[in-house]
C-alpha cells in the first residue's frame, strides 16, 4: 500500500519524497522484523492453519484488506478532473466510520496479529491503532 497508493493519486498534493522515503524504509523495516519473528522464533503446532485463533484472524486479515481496497478506491475517485476542495466519502464503509481506509488497515493488523499469535504483530497492530486512529479523529474533526 506504502508503494502503490501514491502512484495511483490522480490529484492533490504531492507526496514530499522525504516522507515517501521513510514511509519506506518504516515498511521494510517491519516486514523484516515481522518475517524474522515469524521464520526464527514463532512456533505453531502441526494443527494450527485448522485452528479458530489462525482461522478469525485470517478472516480479519482479508476483510480489512478488502476495505482498504475499496476505501483507497472510494477517495481516489471523489474528486472530477479539475475539481478542488473537500470531499466527504459516501459508499463502502464511509457510511459507517469516516476514516474507513484506516479502519480497514487496523483491522488487517490486527487480523495478522490474531493470525500469527506474536508479540512483534501484536506489537505492530497496537501502534497502527494509536498512530492510524489519531489520523483517523482528525479526519473525522
Amino acid at each position: 500500500r506504502a508503494l502503490i497508493f501514491p502512484f495511483l493519486i490522480r490529484q492533490g498534493k504531492p507526496t514530499p519524497f522525504f516522507t515517501f522515503l521513510l514511509a519506506l524504509l518504516f515498511c521494510i523495516y517491519n516486514g523484516y522484523l515481522q518475517g524474522r519473528s515469524l521464520s526464527n522464533y514463532a512456533t505453531y503446532p502441526s494443527g494450527w492453519l485448522k485452528d479458530p485463533c489462525f482461522i478469525a484472524g485470517f478472516i480479519g486479515w482479508l476483510i480489512g484488506m478488502a476495505i482498504n481496497i475499496h476505501s483507497d478506491h472510494i477517495l481516489r475517485n471523489l474528486r472530477k478532473p479539475g475539481e478542488t476542495g473537500y470531499k466527504i466519502p459516501r459508499g463502502g464503509m464511509f457510511e459507517y466510520v469516516s476514516g474507513a481506509n484506516f479502519f480497514g488497515e487496523i483491522l488487517e493488523w490486527f487480523g495478522f496479529a490474531l493470525a500469527c499469535c506474536t508479540i512483534e504483530s501484536l506489537a505492530f497492530a497496537l501502534c497502527t491503532l494509536f498512530i492510524l486512529g489519531s489520523r483517523a479523529k482528525q479526519h473525522h474533526q
